[in-house]
């Protein structure tokens, strides 16, 4: 597997995130508790793409202000694959549920009534511990002990966590969706993991998509739930408002997550003519997360 990587000061990869432009090319980042060193990658199949990818990070530090040197190196597929799970740790969110790597399950005893959601996230966004997720599944577990009789969409699943832990919390419709297939993918397994099958499935907010295994939903009123939530980006919340807007029933809930906190109020902004009142939010590190109720959009 080639990987093209370039060290970089933590305090930069967030706006490095919202510039990056790489089409189909995928920035990870992980930070080194150990050395308390930061690192961007990209991981490529094809050894070919490596000069595209350096470029395309160059241009983002360009953007932000920032002069970035990537290196191309390549690792041992397995390695590359099982990377991650040094820094997958188990994760009690709360005393209703706990997230728990699936190579841990042996190791983890729940507390009395505490359900355990068993993950495995490989290559897709979602494991608990970005400050994104934690808020969400914090207003989830929330939302649940107030009443779980109410049906769930997952927009942008990522590995499941969020609609596998509304399963877990009760909510007994759940659905999920994400453009990415290697997503939808791990998705489902996780749901296999945990004795579920959410059946979750391609999902285009935009409508554009000519692919045939790809869902429209736009306009998405079949799909519309009680609770919705959005851990995208916020530029994407912001640009797809309307769709998402769509996907929530009446006097229901959304959760809007993945937004830097300076961004979150213009994410707020273009909710409210849409009839989004926000009763919640909550900030962990740079991201904030909020909590909405739908009502009558403005004429």
């Amino acid at each position: 597997m080639t990987v093209v990587s370039c060290p970089v000061d933590e305090r930069h990869v967030n706006p490095l995130f919202e510039v990056f432009d790489g089409g189909d090319l995928i920035l990870s980042s992980y930070r080194d508790v150990e050395d308390d060193h930061t690192t961007l990658q990209i991981f490529l199949p094809d050894p070919a793409d490596a000069p595209r990818a350096a470029e395309a990070i160059v241009a983002a530090g360009r953007i932000v202000g920032v002069d970035l040197h990537p290196v191309i190196g390549s690792i041992p597929d397995e390695d590359w694959k099982l990377a991650y799970r040094k820094h997958f740790k188990i994760d009690v969110i709360s005393p209703r549920l706990a997230i728990v790597p699936e190579w841990e399950v042996g190791s983890f005893k729940p507390a009395p009534g505490q359900k355990t959601l068993i993950l495995d996230p490989g290559m897709a966004f979602g494991t608990g511990r970005h400050a994104t997720t934690r808020a969400c599944l914090n207003f989830i577990d929330r939302l649940a002990t107030e009443d779980a009789d109410r049906s769930f969409l997952d927009v942008g699943c990522g590995s499941g966590i969020l609609a596998i832990a509304a399963v877990l919390e009760g909510f007994p419709t759940v659905r999920g969706f994400d453009i990415d297939p290697d997503a939808v993918q791990n998705a489902n397994e996780n749901a296999a993991r945990n004795g579920l099958d959410l059946g979750f499935f391609r999902g285009d907010l935009s409508g554009s998509s000519r692919l045939d295994d790809v869902v429209s939903l736009s306009p998405a009123e079949c799909f519309a739930a009680d609770v919705v939530a959005a851990n995208v980006l916020g530029p994407i919340l912001i640009r797809f408002a309307r769709e998402v807007a769509a996907l929530v029933k009446p006097d229901g809930h959304l959760i809007l997550s993945g937004i830097l906190d300076e961004l979150y109020p213009e994410v707020a902004a273009a909710y409210a003519p849409l009839g989004f009142r926000e009763t919640e939010n909550e900030l962990i590190g740079e991201w904030r997360t909020g909590i909405f109720v739908k009502g009558r959009a403005l004429s």
